[in-house]
């Protein structure tokens, strides 16, 4: 209303207006029909009847739904049926790595509760540092051991002896010892590892060499993880139980779920992060058999078996892009990892990585590239090792020959050494055995124990190459590969010896 100081405002109606506007619909109600009205009043009852049940089941449903593109920032809760969910820990990667915290890893990380299976304690005779290498206990021996799991030589009564025949020396186990504390004292308080390394530094202003990528949680999470499986170390058993617990509960946490699939992958690791987060929980699952990893690490194996090209049969980038060499061996990796846990590894998906395989092969099987038929350097033993866990024989033609050529190569050592080639190749030669696996050992076994940074410096126990990919994952991602590639003795039996009783992919 205007005041009796101001000028009428043009757009407000005048009393006499409303007044006639307001009789004229009460005239234009009256006249309506009551029949009518009782009709559009009982209508309107009943339609609110019928959808007041419908609404109230939809505000009851919980969709959890996968962010393809890996850029969501909330993680969404992973609630399956077996799995005890755990308080959510706050992941803070912008905050400056002096501001963190030094971390401190406690029991209430741990995924779970459980009874621990007795075992005979067994001392390592080759060095004398056996509780500082592996668990004092044998349980991976005595609950999967020789009945087929492939990890079970990660277990101490078969891990001595597989080192010692395998090549390995107390140096190789003494580079993995330092390799694995300094893997340790970079975890985050979060449970996490960070390619920028410093993030979980205890004096950030001596890291030197960290990686580029540091919003990949997941593959870093992964890359700390797998060195500690490989050794032996799991959540439930060995010196670095605390840390082993607190990167699992950390990563399931990770995962963002869609009915039984459950993803890893990231903006800038994509499905190579998923591939290594996966391996990471089904080697965990298939070494202890605890019930709470099972729906986590089957979840992981869904997402892959979904994310194949169905046409290709390959895994890249995205789900269902057509296939790279490269993805593919972390993706069947992951897939042998889970089937070595006895969990659910679809026929048709093992066959169609088969086909991707024929379709980048070339010199008859014994080489492969990229994404069409080549000779990559990195991808040929990436290949190879896919046709080793997919049922080719020793005696193969074109595995001999492709051998042959990995032998002619060597490994690659310097200050640009390819840590990404050795991981790969090392495990061919070391499957394969013989002459040249025992000439490739020595020259790679020992550049690594020269090559790792002394006690008496700072990033002690670790080690830097300027290789493929090491502006993206820095210190760390060198420190993962090199640590794996000197557990090759004992982290998988061998596929070519009778001891290893790894069944086949199913076919």
């Amino acid at each position: 209303m205007a005041t009796p100081d101001s000028p009428q405002n043009d757009l407000e109606p005048d009393e006499e207006e409303v007044r006639s506007g307001v009789s004229s619909r009460f005239i234009l109600l009256t006249a309506v029909p009551s029949w009518l009205v009782s009709l559009v009043v009982h209508f309107l009852l009943i339609l609110i009847l019928v959808l007041l049940p419908v609404a109230q089941r939809v505000n009851q449903q919980r969709e959890i739904v996968v962010d393809d593109t890996a850029d969501a920032e909330e993680i969404e809760e992973f609630k399956m049926e077996e799995f005890e969910p755990i308080d959510e820990m706050k992941l803070d990667f912008d905050k400056p790595p002096e501001q963190m915290e030094d971390a401190v890893i406690s029991e209430e990380n741990i995924i779970s509760d459980f009874q621990e299976l007795e075992a005979a304690p067994t001392q390592m005779d080759l060095v004398d540092f056996a509780d500082q290498t592996a668990p004092f206990t044998d349980m991976m021996t005595t609950d999967a051991g020789i009945t087929g799991n492939g990890t079970s030589g990660r277990g101490q009564a078969q891990r001595t002896k597989m080192l010692s025949e395998g090549g390995g020396n107390g140096g190789s186990e003494a580079a993995v010892v330092a390799g694995l504390k300094w893997i340790a004292d970079h975890q985050l308080p979060d449970g996490t590892w960070n390619f920028d390394h410093r993030r979980g530094a205890k004096k950030p202003g001596e890291s030197k060499n960290f990686g580029e990528f540091s919003n990949s949680p997941r593959a870093a999470t992964a890359m700390g993880l797998l060195p500690f499986l490989g050794s032996g170390h799991t959540h439930k058993e060995g010196k670095y139980k605390k840390q082993v617990g607190a990167g699992l509960t950390s990563l399931v946490r990770l995962m963002q779920v869609r009915g039984r699939e459950g993803s890893l992958a990231e903006s800038n690791g994509n499905m190579y992060s998923h591939g290594l987060g996966s391996i990471a929980l089904c080697e965990a699952y298939a070494m202890t058999q605890d019930k709470d990893l099972a729906a986590p690490a089957q979840a992981s194996l869904n997402y892959i078996v979904s994310c194949q090209d169905p046409v290709g049969g390959g895994w890249r980038y995205q789900p269902r892009q057509a296939g790279d060499t490269s993805v593919v061996g972390w993706q069947l990796m992951a897939l042998k990892s889970g089937h070595m846990g006895y969990l659910e590894v679809p026929r048709n998906t093992i066959a169609g990585s088969m086909k991707f395989l024929d379709s980048v092969q070339s010199d008859g099987g014994a080489k492969y590239g990229y994404v069409d038929p080549g000779a990559g350097k990195a991808t040929t033993p990436v290949g190879l090792l896919c046709r080793m866990y997919l049922g080719w024989k020793k005696d193969n033609p074109a595995l001999e020959k492709g051998v042959a050529y990995l032998s002619k190569q060597g490994p690659s050592t310097g200050n640009n050494a390819n840590m990404y080639y050795n991981y790969y190749a090392t495990q061919v030669m070391r499957h394969y055995g013989g002459p040249k696996w025992g000439a490739w050992n020595v020259k790679q076994r020992d550049f690594l124990i020269k090559s790792q940074v002394p006690e008496n410096q700072a990033e002690a126990g670790s080690w830097h190459f300027n290789g493929l990919h090491t502006d993206k994952g820095g210190r760390l991602y060198n420190t993962s590969l090199s640590l794996l590639t000197l557990e090759v003795y004992y982290r998988h039996l061998p596929i070519y010896k009778n001891t290893a009783s790894e069944e086949d992919f199913p076919l």
